[in-house]
């Protein structure tokens, strides 16, 4: 194996003296430790010594469903047995079921669902959930709308749970949580997406007590209907820029735990890969669409939004500069140590890829896994956004 000071030098590094990479390195592990630790902390210990706390209480109002689907015929009636099992359902006025140019019977088992709640829009061109989207909120009659994917399974409790917060009339949307289940059969990729949502779902919590949290879980969030505002046909992450719109009308996005719904983790890096390359490719499109949200005049959550959703964009270029500085300063006591670390912790990564292509299972190396795996997948949605090639026709991730 090749040692840490026998890694040719860079080219670029050659003509830098010591003190230029020294601060190169530091500068980037500085902006790494605030991505990664120091915002979560930072906005943790906001929201628990200045909370904004819900004025929680029974809301009555009438509640329109809105679901996108495309080629879920197999699951789309348990999905509709779902919602209409919860607690609330007499709330709920209708079901509004879009099929995006379906090429299966998707349209034909939810319209043969015996509930005249449920009405179903069948598109015959697949155009993308936001255009879809689009057309089923004209079409909606209820005070409040739940959004809804066909694949999770919802709590019964899970309606009832969003809509006391709707009691605070400065709550315009509230995000459910999205619960992984573990299984025996859990990969190694699994196991890494499983300690990452664990991670985004703590920051997401403290954002929500302090104030607004920058987006929804797609799978379940309700929506005040009067802040609707339509969106670009071609928008990437529909879950955040329509909660994004309400805060900017003056109103909050807050996070109810006690909402749940179920999904089963990725269980490969490369199915991982394709939804968070989308996730990604969609922050890229928020900065260059919506560059407004970074003036506190426009947004009242500029500092969270851009700490949160932005930042992390440039995670894999500061892994590359402090890694490349790191190498060219090996030759010093202190930054042989660090190299010797991070080659620890890219074998540890390595070792994890090892393991999911076997099929084996290891919560050791899950995370390093998942860390390398995203910050890849970052740069191969920055290729994309700098492409142009953004598609609002989701990809199945499992």
């Amino acid at each position: 194996m090749t040692s840490a000071k026998s890694l040719p030098p860079c080219p670029i590094c050659i003509s830098m003296p010591d003190s230029v990479l020294a601060c190169l390195f530091w500068l980037s592990i500085a902006g790494l430790a605030y991505i990664y630790a120091g915002y979560p902390i930072l906005i943790w210990q906001l929201g628990r010594r200045r909370p904004k706390p819900v004025n929680i209480g029974d809301w009555k109002g009438s509640v329109s469903v809105v679901l996108v689907a495309y080629n879920e015929a197999g699951r789309i009636a348990k999905k509709l047995e779902n919602l209409l099992a919860s607690t609330s359902a007499s709330q709920i006025l209708e079901i509004l079921v879009g099929s995006d140019g379906s090429s299966d019977a998707t349209a034909v088992a939810a319209r043969t669902f015996p509930d005249p709640r449920v009405r179903v829009l069948d598109f015959t061109e697949r155009r993308g959930k936001p255009a879809v989207l689009n057309d089923l909120m004209a079409e909606c009659r209820g005070e409040a709308i739940l959004f809804v994917d066909a694949r999770q399974d919802l709590a019964p409790t899970a309606l009832a749970n969003l809509l006391q917060n709707l009691h605070d009339p400065g709550v315009g949307v509230v995000s459910g949580e999205l619960v992984f289940l573990k299984s025996q059969q859990a990969s190694t990729a699994a196991e890494g997406v499983g300690l990452y949502w664990t991670y985004e779902k703590w920051i997401r919590s403290s954002e929500s007590r302090f104030h607004s949290a920058p987006g929804a879980t797609g799978a379940i969030y309700v929506l005040r209907r009067e802040l609707f505002r339509p969106i670009p046909a071609d928008t990437l992450l529909d879950d955040v820029v329509i909660p994004m719109q309400a805060i900017e009308q003056g109103y909050r996005c807050i996070l109810e735990r006690d909402a749940e719904a179920y999904d089963h983790p990725s269980t490969s890096t490369g199915r991982e890969s394709i939804r968070k390359r989308r996730t990604i490719a969609g922050c890229f499109q928020l900065l260059v669409r919506h560059p407004r949200w970074l003036r506190p005049s426009r947004n009242p959550i500029c500092w969270q939004y851009a700490s949160h959703k932005l930042a992390r964009l440039f995670s894999p270029l500061l892994l590359s500069a402090a890694f490349t500085a790191n190498v060219a300063l090996a030759s010093l006591p202190l930054y042989s140590v660090i190299l010797s670390i991070q080659f620890a912790f890219y074998v540890s990564a390595a070792v994890g890829w090892t393991y999911q292509h076997l099929g084996r299972r290891s919560t050791l190396f899950g995370p390093s896994l998942m860390f390398v795996s995203l910050n890849t997948t970052t740069l191969l949605a920055l290729w994309d956004a700098l492409r142009g090639r953004y598609r609002p026709a989701w990809q199945k991730s499992a």
